[in-house]
């Protein structure tokens, strides 16, 4: 696993996207590096965000719309009617060219019955933060791995064994869990009465009532059913290509940047003079995820992606996503308004959770669709928690709890919530004082020691506020293994 290298900027105020609001968006910062792809996915699980190599984490107690990480189980996953009419319409499309009757508003994301996540992408961009006035300093990544690698090692023994120590058994857990659920080896007797009902329906011929809600249940139809297989007799061709970030031959080609000016001006009434293609490349082309590859993991590896849908020889959207060991994140999504009437950013969600299944089924740990945040506070964010089987982070504990009705009563209430009901729970990863001597800091962009050996050094405790904060923010797990870049 390479090692990540960040350099923290501390708290950042900004104009807000969603309530308009001047200076009173709130959030801590940090440039990245370089970032594993383990530590993003710790990263993301305490709230943190990335937009090219920024990483911010909203102040949800103090921020004036609070930012609610929310993520779906790709396994649990089921289609809404209008999740299905999009799909259909799409085939329709695809068969003979015909889009079908719609009712999608002037951006393509509606579809009549507010029962649509189309407003993916429409939002998004609101969510880039403000960059910070400070700029990272230069260093030399590669020297930096070179000259980490064997602390990185140790670090992955050391985390091996401490978990070996700690963990609690796999059929420890499966036995409580069947105490849990009350389960046992053996099923539940059928009453008398229930066995001379279903012998006397098969006398007559019937099915049992359990038997016929069985079959109705086998026959609804799941995401990839709706999913159309190309027909050598459809009228159009859709051929969903996944292409490195990094590969920039591919994703900085003139095509992909027409569609991303398009978008922006078309949708968000961008200044076309900060369309350009080096900024398009700073937000949507570079990441600090190193590619990674394993033998146990998806077969595209992890690290970042585009996602290019091509309509027969055209580019018609773009998704770009990380692929995490735990998740698939989404980070953007772009598409030609000309196509709105196909809800774009509808069907670009089903494809990324049709994508987490598909890559669930080789790595099982990889099951849940990150949409970024849930802005409660801000009725048009509101679509992202319409999606079937929906989590939201605890900003205080970090355990993710179910998005209910009674959730969504709280935050009406009060646009800030911890959460969590469990008035004693603690973050399970949080960072103390008695942890910091083993923070690891690179100095000057040269030398890798511990903060208890940097005061040995120095004398003093200059910047140890700052680190504190950092790392009780990015947790302890995070705070021990990665770089951070401390400056003299």
């Amino acid at each position: 696993m390479s090692v990540s290298i960040v350099q923290y900027f501390g708290e950042q105020k900004n104009k807000c996207g969603y309530c308009t609001g001047t200076e009173c968006s709130k959030s801590h910062g940090l440039h990245a590096f370089r970032l594993s792809c383990d530590d993003y996915q710790e990263l993301i699980d305490r709230g943190w965000r990335r937009c090219g190599n920024y990483c911010y984490k909203p102040q949800n107690d103090i921020t004036c719309c609070p930012c609610y990480t929310i993520k779906c189980d790709a396994q649990q996953f089921k289609l809404t009617k209008s999740n299905k009419r999009i799909l259909r319409r799409m085939n329709k499309f695809l068969r003979d060219g015909k889009s079908g009757p719609s009712t999608s508003n002037a951006n393509g994301n509606g579809d009549g019955d507010g029962d649509d996540v189309g407003e993916r992408g429409v939002y998004a961009s609101e969510l880039q933060p403000q960059l910070p006035d400070k700029k990272p300093i230069s260093i030399n990544v590669e020297q930096v791995e070179t000259l980490s690698q064997a602390h990185v090692e140790q670090l992955k023994i050391t985390s091996t064994l401490d978990a070996g120590n700690g963990d609690q058994p796999a059929s420890s857990l499966a036995a409580n869990k069947c105490k849990a659920s009350g389960s046992n080896s053996n099923p539940p007797r059928k009453k008398a009465k229930q066995m001379r009902l279903e012998r006397r329906q098969a006398k007559l011929g019937q099915t049992p009532p359990d038997q016929q809600q069985t079959k109705a249940l086998n026959k609804e139809k799941n995401l990839q059913d709706f999913l159309a297989v190309p027909c050598e007799t459809d009228v159009h061709k859709l051929k969903i290509v996944l292409v490195a970030a990094s590969d920039t031959q591919r994703t900085c080609t003139d095509a992909v940047h027409a569609l991303y000016r398009k978008y922006q001006l078309v949708i968000h009434n961008d200044n076309p003079a900060r369309l350009t293609l080096a900024s398009m490349k700073r937000f949507l082309v570079q990441s600090p995820l190193k590619h990674q590859i394993s033998e146990d993991g998806p077969e595209m590896g992890y690290g970042s992606f585009h996602q290019q849908y091509w309509l027969d020889d055209k580019l018609i959207a773009v998704g770009v996503i990380d692929i995490l060991p735990g998740s698939v994140s989404s980070v953007y999504f772009f598409y030609d308004p000309d196509y709105s009437f196909l809800s774009l950013g509808t069907y670009g969600s089903l494809r990324e959770i049709d994508l987490v299944q598909k890559i669930a089924a080789r790595v099982p740990a990889l099951k849940f669709y990150y949409m970024g945040f849930y802005i409660h506070s801000c009725p048009k964010m509101r679509y992202k928690g319409k999606l079937d089987a929906s989590y939201l982070l605890c900003p205080e504990t970090y355990v993710w709890l179910p998005l209910t009705d009674d959730i969504r009563s709280k935050l009406d209430a009060n646009k800030y919530q911890r959460l969590n009901p469990d008035a004693a729970a603690r973050d399970a990863n949080e960072f103390l004082s008695n942890h910091l001597n083993d923070v690891k800091l690179l100095v000057n962009g040269k030398s890798y020691i511990t903060y208890k050996v940097f005061v040995q050094i120095e004398g003093d405790n200059d910047g140890r506020d700052d680190i504190m904060e950092y790392s009780k923010l990015v947790g302890k797990v995070c705070a021990q293994r990665m770089l951070y870049v401390n400056m003299l």
